[in-house]
């Protein structure tokens, strides 16, 4: 009978834990042990209305409800099929970190409190930090200590993200004919009976030939193909056929849940800001906002200014997308003139995401720009704030992130993708076009 593996044992940095407060219920059976100085620097971070306060403040609690004296000395299980949590004291800094650095911070003390875990074990255990800061593993292995990034909510293979489009050529001349007169729709089995084609719910394709092309979007329900057209959305036309798909996709009544991605100028927020405007009548508010990230990981509270001029350089870009629909048409238009209004009865707000929270989110056009910087425990506290009536969506590039422990593979627009996938209410497009400028796409693809 072979032997039953022993538990591992995880310590957990702070950024792990403000990453993913429900982080130590995901360890399955192994053991947990949180230093005293991430106790300590969660507190900091415990005061605010940001998703990072929220998060504090939630592992807190959960600690909490799972406190007893046990929990300085051997630990109290987490629940079944779990192993146990612990905090441990450390005394200041161990002899190996003293002579390896000469700052005495909470990293080094996190690091110190593995080393004396391992010399006071009395049975030799696998000791392994849990960190998402690439330094602090560095300076860890650098020690000879293991150290491991989270990965609990990481995707698989980037390469693999589902796109939400495909291409497939040859197809049938006569069908794409019948897409093109009324009702506008052909059975889909047409497509995935004879073809090694993805069937997923709200996918689109472009059915092509050498004589034809159409524009499709697959509805699971009625087990059909629409033809999908390039209409004009308040001012604004798509000029490429993965614009005309998420125009459609931002613009249909049955799909509460959209994601947008793509590189800088292939209109992600635009289009998304004149889709709102164009069905406005169906949203009591529509509601735009992004994640505040400063640059170079500096607090907000280092940089100069009140609170506005702090954080004007970071809304600015949804204000310059607001800006080209508006001058779409003349001042004296009354659909120009719309939007002036809407920003002052407060139907149109542009803010910080963390302004956003605590408000009614009851029949709203909400979208969340540059998505790519939050987590995907963030990502889910949104979403599951979201009333009847409402829609919202997500656009960001998952290649461009300002977050310093987020990547491609871990940041929650990615998450999203993966797990909505083949759902009725979600649909996704993935913008590979630049269509700001000729000279904006060359920079793009070259530099």
């Amino acid at each position: 009978m072979p032997s039953k593996k022993s538990p591992k044992t995880f310590i957990l940095d702070t950024n792990v834990i403000l990453h993913d407060p429900t982080c130590i219920k995901q360890f399955q059976e192994n053991n947990i042990v949180i230093p005293l100085t991430v106790i300590e620097e969660i507190d900091h971070f415990k005061r605010g209305n940001n998703v990072i306060n929220l998060n504090a403040r939630e592992f807190a609690r959960t600690l909490d409800s799972l406190t007893g004296n046990a929990i300085f000395n051997g630990g109290v299980p987490i629940g079944k099929g779990k192993g146990k949590v612990r905090i441990t004291i450390s005394r200041g800094l161990c002899k190996e970190i003293k002579e390896a650095f000469r700052e005495d911070n909470p990293d080094h003390r996190v690091l110190s409190t593995i080393f004396e875990l391992e010399k006071n074990a009395k049975i030799k255990k696998k000791n392994i930090l849990v960190t998402k800061d690439v330094n602090l593993r560095m300076k860890a292995k650098a020690l000879g200590l293991l150290a491991e990034d989270y990965t609990t909510d990481r995707i698989g293979n980037i390469e693999e993200l589902y796109s939400g489009k495909e291409l497939v050529e040859d197809f049938d001349d006569e069908q794409i004919q019948n897409l093109y007169t009324a009702p506008f729709e052909i059975p889909s089995v047409s497509l995935f009976d004879s073809r090694n084609v993805e069937e997923v719910p709200n996918k689109y394709f472009i059915l092509r030939n050498n004589h034809r092309s159409v524009l499709t979007n697959y509805n699971a329900d009625l087990e059909v193909l629409h033809k999908v057209d390039k209409n004009p959305i308040y001012g604004i036309t798509p000029r490429n056929a993965e614009q005309t798909f998420a125009a459609h996709a931002l613009m249909n009544h049955d799909v509460p849940l959209v994601t947008i991605t793509g590189k800088a100028g292939t209109g992600k927020t635009l289009l998304a800001l004149a889709s709102a405007l164009q069905i406005r009548k169906y949203y009591r508010q529509i509601y735009v906002a992004r994640p505040v990230v400063p640059l170079s990981n500096k607090d907000l509270g280092f940089l100069p200014g009140d609170i506005e001029s702090k954080l004007g350089p970071y809304m600015q870009p949804l204000w310059d997308n607001l800006k080209v629909i508006q001058d779409q048409f003349k001042e004296t238009d009354k659909s120009y003139q719309t939007i002036t209004s809407m920003l002052k009865d407060d139907k149109l707000v542009i803010e910080p995401l963390s302004y956003i929270r605590g408000r009614s989110l009851q029949r709203i056009f909400f979208i969340v720009d540059e998505a790519q910087n939050l987590t995907p425990h963030e990502i889910k506290t949104i979403i599951t704030r979201v009333g009847e009536g409402s829609k919202i969506v997500f656009t960001g590039d998952i290649y461009q992130i300002d977050h310093p422990y987020l990547d491609t593979l871990s940041n929650g627009l990615s998450y999203l993708i993966d797990h909505f996938k083949g759902q009725n209410l979600y649909a996704h497009i993935n913008l590979e076009k630049g269509e700001r400028s000729e000279l904006a796409e060359l920079a793009s693809n070259l530099l």
